[in-house]
């Protein structure tokens, strides 16, 4: 007994101690002015190919500064993906507790609800893995991150290494791959379907005939347009200091079931048709204007 209790001992302090290195490895702060090489993601698809046999295939990446990305681009990853990003300080509570909900009521364990600082500690560092562990050492390196770093470096290396597609990482591959065009000349609709298949880039396509696709990317458009296609204080917003960037104007206002629809990656919604997708029942084009309760009016 008394050599199993050592055992148990040795095995509890190895599982704090990986645990507790993410307070200091890996080293973050390097990220304020260094770009990095190559994510975890991308290691793990090089890992993957390898075990496939595909000795051809290779990461395509080519860094891009975020003031030569299109505000479409940003505007509709934001929409998508992190509605909350100018407020949070790394982690969205309202949207954790909406995804465990939603885990206990399928009797199984997904999570879901991260933000972009989430997602980013997670390519950067970590595997695509769903386990409690990895999530401990994914919240550890985001506070970090979130301390180290300003709200507008970690877009831009959002934007640099998320996946978009198999081997295809980064929005100046995606663009030039997906549309032939640059990431500054994105459009509007071209910006919300890269951003609609960021939940799933390897099984769904941007230019595809997926109806999640088609009808996800089009209720990002639709918030796009009803706030302004261009942001009037984007400028402002990205360069101000982190301390003092105000909310981003593409979300005050925006009717919260058209949010909730844009950030839920529920195939379900695939189910739907067109028309009822862009306006719900009951609602007209003046529905989109309305200002829910408690948010402030541009």
């Amino acid at each position: 007994m008394k050599l199993i209790r050592i055992i148990v001992s040795i095995l509890l302090l190895l599982f704090f101690v990986d645990i507790a290195r993410y307070f200091v490895y890996p080293d973050v702060g390097k990220l304020v002015e260094e770009n990095p090489l190559k994510s975890a993601f991308m290691e793990s698809r090089e890992a993957e190919w390898k075990q496939e046999g595909l000795k051809d295939k290779k990461i395509h990446q080519k860094w891009v500064l975020l003031r030569n990305v299109s505000p479409n681009l940003i505007k509709a990853v934001l929409i998508a993906e992190d509605d909350k990003f100018w407020k949070h300080e790394g982690f969205d509570y309202q949207a954790i507790e909406r995804a465990i909900e939603k885990n206990i009521a399928a009797k199984k364990f997904k999570m879901g609800g991260s933000t972009i600082s989430q997602q980013l500690a997670k390519n950067l560092y970590l595997s695509s893995s769903k386990n409690p562990i990895r999530k401990i050492k994914e919240a550890i390196i985001t506070w970090r991150i979130e301390k180290k770093l300003s709200k507008r470096r970690i877009l831009e290396l959002y934007v640099n290494v998320v996946e978009w597609g198999d081997g295809i990482f980064g929005i100046d591959q995606a663009a030039r791959h997906y549309y032939g065009v640059s990431p500054a000349r994105l459009t509007a609709q071209q910006a919300s379907k890269l951003a609609a298949i960021l939940p799933n880039p390897i099984k769904y396509s941007p230019t595809g005939s997926s109806p999640y696709v088609r009808n996800r990317s089009k209720i990002i458009y639709a918030i796009m347009r009803k706030r302004g296609v261009f942001v009037p204080d984007y400028k402002e917003v990205m360069t101000v200091k982190p301390d003092i960037i105000p909310v981003d104007s593409v979300v005050v206002g925006v009717p919260e079931y058209l949010i909730d629809q844009a950030v839920s990656a529920d195939s379900t919604a695939s189910k739907a048709s067109d028309d009822n997708v862009a306006v719900p029942a009951g609602k007209g084009e003046d529905a989109v204007s309305e200002t829910p309760s408690g948010m402030q009016k541009p």
